[in-house]
């Protein structure tokens, strides 16, 4: 006879505190989850926005050589689609202009050229864009 009177003399307000612990448990670990994958995307934005960087620096490199070395004309628009290793999926739009600076001293000539050269990395919502202008005279 003894147990039964054990038995009556418990409350049972464990199990309202351990449900309530493991909410709060799962809850945390799903807000450290969704945590985790924002930072996983920021960081996926970042490093294609740097590739556009550097497709649109490797861009205005291309322009000034084949303009100035190259002899390609100057008022003209152009694309260089990139395939190499870093680049892949990259391109750069290139646009040349010219200026007459011949009334401005010093030396150097008389014309004043200025590329413009926007890298565009990725496609749709995930897309970077970077845009370089480099002035030559």
């Amino acid at each position: 006879m003894r147990p039964d009177r054990f038995l009556q003399k418990q409350q049972g307000a464990g199990l309202p505190v351990a449900l309530f612990i493991i909410t709060v448990l799962a809850l945390l670990v799903v807000a450290m989850a969704q945590l985790q994958q924002r930072s996983g995307d920021a960081l996926d934005l970042q490093i294609l926005s740097q590739r556009a960087f550097m497709a649109a620096e490797s861009g205005a490199q291309v322009a000034v050589t084949d303009v100035l070395h190259e002899g390609r004309s100057c008022d003209a628009t152009w694309e260089i689609t990139y395939s190499g290793p870093g680049l892949t999926g990259c391109r750069a739009v290139l646009s040349c202009g010219t200026t007459d600076v011949s009334d401005v001293g010093g030396g150097g000539g008389n014309t004043l050229y200025q590329f413009v050269s926007t890298g565009i990395c990725g496609g749709g919502a995930e897309q970077a864009s970077r845009k370089v202008e480099v002035r030559v005279r």
